[in-house]
């Protein structure tokens, strides 16, 4: 029997492209609806494969655009020419029928079917049955493939992890192999963000507006308060990637980070989610009971921006200022010391500014591409010049509110020269300008946040701030 005579199968999952549409369905499906959460349930009590075809119905996967294996993809498209090529995935039928009609090379595409899950033991029985014993050719990649190989001719082997590749060599011969693409710790370290934690030294704020620094104890809170909030900020970057896969791959920039670009698998994403925000909130316990109160709610406004908000234009930057700013008012809570009303006031108007400034870097180079909308999202390009005057009356209202705290009784009784913070003024307003200039340039980094804690002028305008407030004491 010679090659031309034998079916190739492939897998699709975890073998020609480096995602799982299972896992992609369910997350596109809780972006569109998070009430079907308690849907799912329902489905999964009457079988796997009912379950997937009720996903598969209600979502849809841009598969033109999924991290397919450039090298599993030319093999099959070289090797395999002249041979019945076969799509064989766990997968449903809706999205085995999609990728083959993309990508044009399968003669048949065979998935999951509402009635019958077709992986491990299914899909072995059905190739055989299909084809008859050792009468196919089988490239897989997971341990449930290991039923397909034992009924297969040839063994292919695509991306498998190192520990079953090396079983598959001592139970079966392996006619082809690809080894899995590296995933080391700094593809993990890019997805989890550390850069993301500058904002969370906004911990930092009440306790340097209390004068408290250099008390130990409450300094040793506010640390505990930065690791609470990076870990679960982490965990909600990781599910937002996992969520956002469809309009990250859209993007020119986003497309490439680990999730959308297959450098990680979405399972251990998920997995890694859960962890983060379990260790964040056990060293919040250790805190009080108020602390875990505002880490939750931390979690949850950013699980309803990331599911719903961030898609509803103006509503979208309010939640993202209300995010700064409850990491203020954790600061004050995990001290403890009282959070000033002037200090929340002026951080939402500043932080709603910044908030504007990130829109507006997403929004600049849409309009200049001539595009319409941005995909997750929304604005239009004709939103550019409303989100800069908005963006620059809220960053400006910061300042006069600053302005009316220094002439405040609060801002008399704390500090000893309180005028020489009418020094502060100025300074802020050059900078928020000098901010919104960039912005207008198309210089101005994505997330302004990170761009205040990495740029060299900003960080002046810091130091400048610290020595004012050190004279006005």
């Amino acid at each position: 029997m010679t090659d031309a005579d034998v079916p190739l199968c492939v897998d699709l999952d975890g073998t020609l492209i480096h995602s799982d549409l299972t896992v992609e369905s369910i997350l596109a499906l809780l972006r569109r609806n998070p009430l079907y959460l308690f849907v799912m349930p329902l489905w999964l009590a009457s079988g796997l494969a009912r379950f997937k075809r009720e996903v598969a119905r209600r979502v849809e996967i841009d598969v033109t655009r999924l991290p397919y294996d450039a090298r599993v993809l030319d093999w099959l498209r070289s090797a395999g020419a002249g041979r019945t090529r076969v799509l064989c995935t766990a997968s449903d039928q809706v999205f085995a029928d999609a990728v083959a009609a993309h990508l044009g090379c399968f003669e048949e595409a065979l998935g999951s079917d509402g009635r019958r899950n077709l992986g491990g033991h299914g899909k072995a029985a059905m190739l055989r049955e299909r084809f008859g014993d050792r009468s196919f050719d089988y490239a897989g990649n997971a341990r449930v493939d290991l039923h397909v190989w034992r009924e297969a001719r040839q063994v292919i082997v695509a991306n498998a992890p190192a520990a079953l590749a090396r079983r598959v060599r001592r139970e079966l011969e392996i006619d082809r192999e690809f080894p899995p693409r590296p995933r080391g710790w700094r593809t993990w370290l890019t997805a989890l963000r550390p850069h993301q934690w500058l904002k969370n030294t906004l911990v930092f704020v009440p306790l340097l507006a209390a004068h408290a620094v250099f008390e130990e104890a409450a300094l040793a809170h506010a640390l505990l308060a930065f690791a609470a909030f990076s870990l679960c900020a982490s965990a909600a970057y990781v599910l937002n990637d996992l969520l956002d896969l469809d309009a990250d791959r859209r993007h020119p920039r986003k497309r490439n980070r680990p999730f959308a670009s297959g450098g990680l698998p979405l399972r251990g994403g998920l997995a890694a989610s859960l962890v983060l925000t379990t260790a964040a909130f056990a060293l919040a316990t250790t805190l009080s009971l108020e602390f875990v109160g505002m880490l939750l709610a931390y979690a949850v406004l950013t699980l309803a921006y990331s599911l719903i908000l961030k898609r509803i234009a103006m509503l979208d930057v309010v939640t993202l200022a209300g995010l700064y700013t409850i990491r203020i008012l954790g600061g004050a809570v995990a001290v403890p010391v009282p959070a000033s009303s002037w200090l929340l006031a002026f951080s939402m108007f500043l932080f709603l500014s910044l908030a504007m400034v990130k829109r507006h870097a997403e929004l600049r180079p849409l309009a200049a591409s001539g595009s319409v909308a941005v995909a997750g999202r929304g604005y239009v390009a004709d939103d550019l010049p409303l989100v800069q005057s908005l963006g620059t009356a809220s960053g400006y209202l910061s300042v006069l509110v600053l302005a009316l705290y220094i002439n405040s009784a609060a801002s008399l009784a704390l500090y000893a020269h309180p005028a020489v913070l009418w020094l502060l003024a100025p300074v802020l307003l050059y900078w928020i300008s000098r901010v919104w200039l960039l912005a207008g340039r198309g210089a101005m980094h994505d997330d302004p946040v990170v761009f205040a804690l990495t740029d060299r002028v900003s960080l002046a305008v810091l130091a400048v701030f610290a020595l004012v407030i050190w004279l006005a004491i």
